[in-house]
């Protein structure tokens, strides 16, 4: 047994609590291209069977390019929990508590997405403070195609003492 090893101690980062945090810190989430695979599984999963998601000749009937992503699909390509954000906050988190969303261009198979999250607003509380997170995501062309807000309720370092 290798005693020097903690399987505590295997983490990305130290915990952040709602003290650390400013106002304009970013957490980047990796790009991603929607690949007709990412379109299956989103279909698959969500058990949207709209045409306009799987049939091309329907979305070039109705004037689109390609296969068009439905807007959750665009949606989770912001989820926290695919970058670093969640490894920041580590033990502090204590819930996802809101999420909005405006859709502004298309998303089509082949788009490639860039997403973003940064801290708009930090509301302090007694115990705990909500951190306020403005969504963004990017195409390959430059173009923002959503933006969202999201809200996470987190412990206080302070609560701790």
């Amino acid at each position: 047994m290798d005693e020097s090893f903690s399987p505590e101690d295997h983490k990305f980062c130290e915990t952040k609590y709602f003290e650390d945090f400013t106002v304009g810190e970013q957490f980047y989430i990796n790009s991603r291209t929607q690949t007709d695979a990412y379109f299956a599984a989103f279909q698959l999963a969500s058990g949207d069977n709209h045409p306009i998601h799987y049939d091309i000749e329907y979305c070039r009937a109705r004037g689109h390019k390609n296969l068009l992503a439905h807007g959750f699909q665009a949606l989770i390509q912001t989820a926290p929990g695919a970058g670093t954000f969640p490894h920041v906050i580590g033990d502090a988190m204590i819930g996802f508590i809101e999420q909005s969303s405006k859709f502004y261009k298309p998303v089509y198979a082949g788009d490639t997405l860039y997403p973003m999250l940064t801290i708009t607003d930090l509301k302090e509380q007694r115990t705990t403070g909500v951190i306020t997170m403005r969504s963004t995501l990017h195409n390959q062309n430059r173009e923002l195609v959503l933006e969202g807000e999201q809200k996470f309720l987190v412990k206080k370092r302070t609560a701790l003492a």
